[in-house]
């Protein structure tokens, strides 16, 4: 089962939408994928994760240039980089060796 954060609610969410999806015919791996986004994004909804506002911090083979404001902002609070409140999207992805270490110094 996955989630160790999952309520009982969300573990009977998951196994029911597993099954729909294996009901409608898709492949285990794809109805146990789309069962868990389907959960986590309630949770997320109801604020119950970490990244209340996006999805995390997107996907890391995006350029930091088409991630979106909050996904740099979770990176930042992830790598606990100080002053990321008051950064923009411009001012991060602005010069591109600069937006390459961003997420990798920490003031």
């Amino acid at each position: 089962m996955p989630r160790r954060a999952w309520t009982a609610k969300d573990e009977r969410d998951y196994e029911h939408i597993k099954d729909s999806g294996l009901e409608d015919g898709a492949r285990l791996a794809l109805a146990k994928e789309i069962a868990a986004r389907t959960v986590n994004k309630r949770r997320r909804e109801e604020g119950r994760t970490e990244h209340q506002r996006t999805q995390g911090t997107g996907t890391p083979n995006t350029s930091l240039g088409e991630r979106k404001r909050d996904e740099l902002y979770n990176t930042a609070k992830d790598l606990e980089i100080a002053g990321r409140g008051s950064m923009t999207k411009a001012l991060v992805t602005s010069d591109p060796v600069e937006a390459r270490l961003v997420p990798l110094r920490r003031i």
